[in-house]
C-alpha cells in the first residue's frame, strides 16, 4: 500500500508556490489570479474525470483523477487546509453509512 507521504510532499510544494511570484510556476500563477480561476480549474478537472470514466478508459480515468487531486489539493492550500484536515474527515466518516452521514448535517 502507497502511503500519503507523496500527497504530503506535494502540498508542501504548493505551500511553497503560495507565496512565489506568479511567472515562476504554474501553480504561483494559479495563486495569484484567486479562488475563481483555482475553482474553475476543479471544476475543469472534475469534468474530464467524468468525460474519461464515460470512455471507460482505466488509464485515462487515473490520470484524469490525479489531476483533479493536484488542484483540489491546491485549492485546499489556497484557504491553509491540509491533507490531515481531509484524512481527520475521511476517518470520522468510516463505518457510517452515507444516508446516516447526510443526516447528521446541519441543513442551512
Amino acid at each position: 500500500m502507497i502511503d500519503l507521504e507523496v500527497i504530503h510532499r506535494v502540498q508542501q510544494t504548493l505551500v511553497e508556490r503560495k507565496g512565489a511570484a506568479p511567472e515562476s510556476s504554474y501553480v504561483a500563477s494559479l495563486y495569484a489570479k484567486g479562488t475563481d480561476a483555482i475553482c474553475k480549474k476543479v471544476a475543469e478537472e472534475a469534468a474530464e474525470v467524468i468525460m474519461a470514466a464515460k470512455d471507460g478508459d482505466r488509464l485515462h480515468i487515473v490520470r484524469e483523477v490525479c489531476d483533479l487531486w493536484f488542484h483540489s489539493l491546491v485549492l485546499l492550500t489556497q484557504f491553509d487546509v491540509g491533507v490531515d484536515d481531509v484524512m481527520v474527515e475521511f476517518r470520522r466518516r468510516e463505518g457510517i453509512s452515507g444516508i446516516d452521514e447526510k443526516r447528521s448535517r446541519p441543513r442551512p
